[in-house]
């Protein structure tokens, strides 16, 4: 699994329901929630 920085926790956490996508300058990233506190979380440049 993937790990991402929650600012509403400032920790690293798993990202949940991590899905790829792509950005709009054409960089890769996984995109998901944070299981603490359910808010949204991006790790651009990976894939």
């Amino acid at each position: 699994m993937a790990q991402a920085y929650c600012f509403k926790d400032r920790k690293k956490v798993e990202i949940k329901d991590a899905q790829k996508v792509t950005l709009k300058n054409g960089r890769p990233a996984i995109k998901g929630v944070c299981p603490l506190c359910g808010t949204k979380v991006y790790r651009i440049g990976k894939s």
